[in-house]
């Protein structure tokens, strides 16, 4: 049985796009080789900011002999019949065919023998047609190449047993040919070398400095940051998702670690991480209490002779240039209370049939206070947190990172002298935003965040609004499901009619026949 490894060498695959890439590959290969009649016994992808590869094991020499059974007219149809039938069947005359009965009737039967085709003669045909089946996100042209692909394509690894497979891909200007060369990591390892099978590319690709599979990248990724926290006496902040992304940043990965500036601490923690996560691709270290350490941690694509210290000092400086901009969005935004902000609502949309932000508003703070009665909470707390709840709307830090609306009205609101409760519910308005997500439990919080729900699914419902089996565009099924665990994780007892009614009274309007209520 056979083994092929190809590889499509290019420039930087974005993050983003490398799963998918990869998932594409194998199935798009594997289609095509099943309909080929090649069969297989695993094919494995691997993808690298640089690369993608593939390797299918088990694949035969040739595809089988194949004999087929193609029935035709009646005996004695008209010879138009006859003849129609014989060039389905690629022959010349009814010598090559066999008469059958079926029923009462005789008919014609074409026996059509095809003979396999070696597997090496069928695959560049196939690797091509996957290429070129390939549908990335963004794609680009370069040269005077009518191909697209993500980023240009340098060279293409064909190898079956360690044979480099005839052909190559047709660029639409050039023909980039199959090799049997590739190279390692774009700094530490430049020349390009030749491979014989998957286990020989491996291995000189882990001497040239490329970690080729991405699980053990990220698994590599995690246990030095986790080591490098603990030799600090502090525990890494728990983020798949830039974890994810920065294995697809780098193909040797190393792990350093810098400080923050003793000036930007004074920053809401939550800001400081944004920065850091959102343009650097920091990972955040926590003391023992949970709170921001001023360490951090990062991922170079680089060993250096000098134990990465000319790397975190580069790092620490362009890091000192974003939180600078993080502090003055602080220092700034706290110079106008939040009360303030609430006339710029009036010019922010919150939808072209339902008005604007302050229109928004101004139902939240009467819905609010209605479930307020309901739930036995201070009504008056839940109207004066509805009111602000969408104020930081307008600040600096929220416009910068909007991820930040919430968590940054609670700051806000907290240093323009508003209490606790009306604070934390400013923050807890727009949770849970799914189901890894913290469910609000004080009461006043409880029921702005129903308010804030129960508003936007009576709105869009009132203008016919409904999310489909593909699409949900104003995630009302996040706003759905945040109602039911609202309800159920407090153990609730709300009678959902009378508030949606209220709800749909606030649009000035009676509850549409079609609402699911």
């Amino acid at each position: 049985m056979s083994e092929l490894l190809l590889e499509l060498f290019s420039e930087e695959i974005p993050a983003r796009m490398q799963a998918r890439a990869a998932e594409d590959l194998k199935r798009l290969a594997s289609e095509r080789l099943t309909a080929a009649g090649l069969t297989f016994t695993r094919a494995d992808v691997f993808v690298t900011p640089r690369r993608l590869a593939l390797v299918v094991d088990g694949l035969p020499a040739r595809t089988p002999d194949l004999k087929e059974e193609k029935k035709g007219p009646r005996v004695g149809s008209p010879d138009q019949a006859i003849q129609g039938f014989l060039k389905g069947a690629g022959l010349a005359s009814l010598d090559g065919c066999e008469k059958r009965m079926v029923g009462k009737a005789e008919f014609w039967f074409a026996i059509v023998e095809k003979k396999g085709q070696a597997t090496a003669d069928l695959l560049p045909g196939l690797i091509a047609d996957t290429v070129k089946a390939f549908g990335w996100p963004k794609s680009m042209r370069w040269g005077a190449n009518r191909f697209a692909w993500v980023r240009p394509l340098q060279s293409v690894l064909a190898l079956l047993d360690g044979k480099i497979l005839a052909g190559g891909i047709d660029l639409g200007g050039s023909t980039l040919a199959f090799g049997d060369t590739t190279q390692g990591h774009r700094f530490l390892a430049l020349a390009r070398f030749a491979v014989t099978n998957f286990a020989d590319y491996q291995a000189k690709l882990l001497a040239a400095k490329v970690m080729l599979d991405p699980a053990q990248r990220r698994a590599k990724i995690l246990a030095d940051l986790q080591a490098k926290a603990k030799a600090l006496g502090l525990t890494l902040r728990d983020d798949p998702g830039l974890l994810d992304e920065v294995t697809g940043l780098v193909e040797w990965p190393v792990v350093l670690t810098g400080a923050i500036d003793a000036k930007f601490m004074d920053v809401p923690q939550e800001a400081l991480i944004t920065s850091m996560r959102a343009h650097q691709k920091y990972f955040a270290l926590l003391n023992a209490d949970g709170s921001l350490a001023r360490q951090f941690a990062l991922v170079a694509n680089m060993e250096t002779t000098d134990a990465g210290a000319t790397i975190v000092a580069g790092n620490e400086r362009v890091l000192r240039a974003r939180l600078s901009d993080a502090k003055f969005f602080w220092d700034l935004d706290r110079k106008t209370k939040l009360a303030d902000r609430l006339p710029a609502l009036a010019q922010r949309v919150f939808h072209a049939k339902l008005g604007t932000m302050a229109q928004k508003v101004e139902r939240l703070e009467k819905l609010s206070a209605f479930i307020a009665t309901k739930l036995g909470a201070d009504a008056a707390a839940a109207s004066r947190a509805a009111k602000l709840a969408k104020a930081d709307l307008s600040s600096g830090m929220v416009g910068e990172f909007p991820e930040l609306q919430g968590i940054m009205g609670r700051y806000y609101a907290r240093h323009d002298g508003e209490t606790a409760e009306i604070a934390d519910a400013i923050r807890a308005h727009y949770q849970p935003l799914g189901p890894s997500d913290a469910c609000p439990s004080a009461p006043v919080s409880v029921a702005v965040a129903l308010a804030e729900k129960l508003d936007t699914l009576a709105g869009f419902w009132s203008i016919d609004e409904k999310p489909t089996g593909s699409k949900d565009p104003f995630a009302l099924r996040r706003s759905a499901l945040g109602v039911i665990r609202l309800i159920v994780e407090n153990k609730l007892r709300l009678g959902l009619r009378a508030v949606f009614d209220a709800a749909f009274a606030a649009y000035g309007a009676a509850k549409p026949n079609s609402a699911p209520i």
